[in-house]
């Protein structure tokens, strides 16, 4: 997490952000309390900034908060951050019970479910409230950010922001430009990015974008091989911790990300590229129907129900 750390003490002073097209980013609304939501707005607090946290339920911002605490915590542990820097970051973070809560927001990040039904209609309920300048961004991993900025009442002033997960650890952020995304939007987001001590990545807006276009067809084929009984859950991740050098096996990096989002992705990439390369594989589809989505359902690839994880398959 050193990033965010240096991030935060070489950032300026988020008031002296912007330019003469928009105010400065002060104050940020995320919709959407999840592990995303929640991990991007830890690094936004942490950077300096205010930010309004909404959910569908209270009781999603409460368990966010905790896991927010906990991890600034470690991080403290560690003395990459100090007890006064924990709990700044943690002041800084509100709870919006509406979204009429983000009317004094200058941006707005939309971190709901990877359904492109679900994003719009947040999108339809949210844009009443805002400041006409305030900027809308979605941290969707695979979906047209044209087509979601259709939805909204300022195409102009809408981008991607694909952070990765988890947000506070990972360096990179993905920016995509819809086709109506104006020069002035682009530069103040991702000004507001390099705050945060983040590097950015510019991707065009195709299905996927740059990381998940490359990231997710080898899950899939992870699953294939499995599916196929080329090799063994365990057999496939150790294979690919120790031949190719990955921090942890694809199918266990299926289970982290969740295999409803694996196989959201994938569709977004069958559908949109028209190539039977990207066909999700039957089993993924098995498993996400069965609900055995990963570590937040407590079994996927491997089930998490008992002392250590064990492989299913």
């Amino acid at each position: 997490m050193d990033d965010i750390v240096r991030g935060a003490a070489l950032r300026a002073d988020p008031a002296s952000q912007g330019d003469s097209d928009g105010d400065p980013i002060h104050k940020i609304g995320i919709v959407g309390a999840g592990q995303m939501g929640s991990g991007i707005a830890h690094v936004i607090a942490l950077s300096g900034y205010e930010v309004a946290l909404h959910d569908i339920a209270k009781d999603k911002v409460d368990v966010a908060l905790g896991m927010i605490d906990k991890n600034l915590t470690r991080q403290v542990a560690s003395g990459k951050i100090s007890e006064d820097d924990r709990r700044n970051a943690l002041a800084r973070i509100t709870y919006a019970e509406t979204m009429a809560g983000f009317g004094d927001a200058d941006l707005v990040i939309e971190a709901a479910t990877e359904d492109e039904t679900v994003k719009r209609k947040i999108f339809v309920a949210l844009c009443p409230f805002l400041k006409p300048n305030t900027i809308v961004s979605t941290n969707t991993s695979s979906i047209s950010i044209t087509r979601l900025a259709a939805a909204t009442d300022r195409p102009e002033r809408f981008i991607g922001l694909h952070f990765m997960n988890p947000a506070p650890v990972m360096e990179l952020v993905e920016m995509i430009r819809g086709i109506a995304t104006e020069d002035a939007t682009f530069g103040r987001t991702r000004e507001f990015v390099e705050n945060l001590g983040k590097t950015v990545a510019v991707s065009e807006d195709f299905p996927g974008f740059m990381v998940n276009r490359i990231l997710l067809p080898m899950i899939n084929e992870a699953v294939y091989t499995l599916y196929e009984g080329v090799g063994s859950v365990d057999a496939i991740d150790t294979a690919m911790r120790l031949g190719a050098h990955h921090p942890m096996g694809p199918l266990q990096l299926a289970d982290f990300i969740g295999l409803d989002t694996c196989l959201s992705i994938m569709q977004v990439l069958y559908e949109g590229l028209a190539d039977s390369k990207y066909r999700p594989c039957p089993l993924l589809v098995k498993y996400v129907e069965a609900g055995w989505l990963g570590q937040k359902a407590n079994r996927g690839f491997y089930d998490y129900r008992g002392e250590k994880p064990m492989p299913t398959r």
